[in-house]
């Protein structure tokens, strides 16, 4: 038996954003996961790549051009949990 996608699980939406000269990754549409879960994946991501990063007002933010680690990041992660 595999596990069906939710149409209502949120998706992560990931943009790049250049500020003062630099590149940083945001990720929002994550804010139905609550601070703490917020938290805990901005902690693995930052970990998982090296960089500095934060959570501010229900989005994530990465330092660095990281976009598509990013992104493969969630895909592994959405394969573990099927």
């Amino acid at each position: 038996m595999t596990k069906k996608d939710n149409p209502r699980s949120p998706r992560p939406k990931i943009r790049l954003e250049k500020r003062a000269g630099k590149a940083v990754v945001v990720i929002a549409g994550l804010h139905t996961y609550g601070a703490n879960r917020l938290d805990a994946i901005a902690r693995e991501l930052k970990t998982a790549l090296g960089a500095g990063g934060t959570v501010k007002n229900g989005t994530i933010e990465i330092q660095g051009d990281k976009v598509e680690a990013i992104k493969t990041w969630f895909i592994k992660q959405e394969s573990r949990e099927k």
